[in-house]
């Protein structure tokens, strides 16, 4: 047979775990496979059959676990906890904000309806003071005009 020979019930011992699990799960596994009947696994643990089968029972049950299938890729990152000082901060600096939103509303309103000083109701003032200096309404020298 060729390839790499299949590492058996030993292989428990050389996974990570503490030796008296690692000890357990070879001893599950060597009944498993056949090699080693219950009675002398009772033996070898000092515990008794039922003991033993319920070991095994949870021992396959945990690899059964460890193998259904999982989701690909990393898991989403759950939202992190925000203190209920932080939250409560936070309200009060949306409602100063809403205020303050409200309070630029009523400006505006009021602008709208009273109009600007000094001007007609409804109509905007000229951008720059220029506009009205006397003469800026009159061609350039030396320009036509079109008619």
């Amino acid at each position: 047979m060729r390839g790499r020979r299949p590492a058996g019930p030993e292989l428990a011992e050389r996974l990570d775990g503490s030796p008296a699990a690692c000890r357990r799960m070879r001893v599950i596994l060597e009944t498993i496979a056949g090699t080693r009947r219950v009675g002398e696994a009772c033996t070898q643990l000092g515990i008794c059959e039922q003991r033993f089968e319920a070991l095994r029972a949870t021992a396959i049950r945990a690899g059964i676990a460890a193998l259904e299938p999982r989701p690909i890729g990393r898991r989403p990152k759950s939202p992190r906890a925000v203190p209920a000082a932080e939250v409560t901060r936070l309200e009060g600096r949306v409602a100063d904000l809403e205020a303050q939103l409200r309070l630029a509303a009523v400006r505006l309103e009021l602008a709208a309806v009273l109009g600007r000083p000094g001007g007609e109701p409804g109509k905007s003032s000229p951008r720059s003071g220029r506009a009205n200096e006397p003469g800026r309404s009159r061609p350039r020298p030396g320009a036509t005009t079109k008619r």
